[in-house]
């Protein structure tokens, strides 16, 4: 397995808050890798580390057989990064500003095929100060794969998509895992987790509480599922290994149809509520001293 992302031990801490506390990961080149956790979970502060935004305190990272604190041009023309946000755009077109970024890189996606891809088509020489908040937020993912990153950053990336641009978006981000791009991804959309990575790590207090596959974190494909049904007026509900067995017996004793059935298993989002449910935290963002994140942020201006 070749590996897009390596972590050991990394560690950050702002003053007395210790935001990442020895964390260790490792992402396959082609991987799609979930990173999910409550706010002040370390989330942001990992992902701005591996990023080349931020400095660690400790550990060794390793992203594309470099390490991000030190790397250069070479190793951005290899990176797409997607943020929350991005400003001071509201003079040019998307097609304007897509031309100019993927002058930045060595090996661009055509901006025509990007625009299409993010449904942009039809707005690529309005404005961004004509856009609406989804629209917006569709250009910042085409300002992220415009250059044909072999590892993509992808935080938040459909938050103010309707539902049926967040299910185009879902085959694009399938398309690119498809062509071999790795990609890192936060969301605190529990079904996009489910349906894009192919597996999960779930962190709060700065550690990993949970990595696996959606379909088996934190034991999930092994707990019992629950069959409820209604019988005489009453709500009755079993727990059990072997829901298809209980449905077959039930079925038999009502003749067929068994009333207001129904069959539930553990969601990936019912696994990662019970993991975070003891960790409480503020916003990793909201500790870091107000010039650095005044930094940070024109620092990510410039690269876009």
């Amino acid at each position: 397995m070749t590996t897009a992302i390596t972590i050991e031990g990394l560690a950050k801490a702002y003053g007395d808050k210790q935001a990442v506390d020895g964390l260790d990961l490792t992402v396959a080149q082609g991987e799609v890798f979930a990173l999910l956790g409550p706010n002040g979970a370390g989330k942001t502060t990992t992902v701005e580390i591996l990023e080349g935004f931020r400095t660690r305190d400790a550990g060794r990272v390793d992203v594309l057989g470099d390490d991000p604190h030190h790397a250069r041009l070479r190793w951005r023309n290899r990176i797409g990064i997607v943020l929350q946000s991005s400003t001071g755009l509201d003079l040019l077109t998307p097609r304007e500003i897509l031309h100019s970024t993927a002058r930045s890189y060595s090996h661009p996606r055509d901006v025509d095929e990007v625009l299409a891809a993010v449904a942009l088509t039809d707005r690529a020489d309005v404005r961004v100060a004509g856009l609406s908040g989804g629209q917006r937020r569709r250009l910042d993912v085409a300002l992220g794969i415009v250059g044909r990153p072999d590892l993509l950053f992808l935080d938040e990336p459909t938050t103010g998509f309707d539902p049926q641009a967040r299910r185009d978006f879902w085959g694009l981000i399938r398309g690119l895992s498809g062509d071999g791009t790795t990609i890192l991804l936060t969301t605190h959309y529990l079904d996009e987790a489910e349906q894009l990575a192919d597996r999960v790590g779930i962190i709060a207090a700065g550690r990993m509480l949970a990595l696996d596959t959606p379909a088996n974190l934190g034991g999930r494909a092994a707990r019992e599922a629950t069959v409820t049904w209604e019988e005489d007026g009453q709500r009755h509900t079993v727990s059990t290994a072997h829901p298809t067995a209980e449905v077959t017996r039930l079925a038999a004793r009502f003749d067929g149809e068994v009333p207001a059935l129904s069959v539930h298993r553990p969601s990936l989002e019912d696994t990662y509520l019970s993991l975070i449910a003891p960790h409480v935290g503020v916003d990793d963002d909201a500790i870091a001293p107000p010039a650095r994140r005044a930094r940070r942020r024109r620092t990510k201006e410039t690269v876009r």
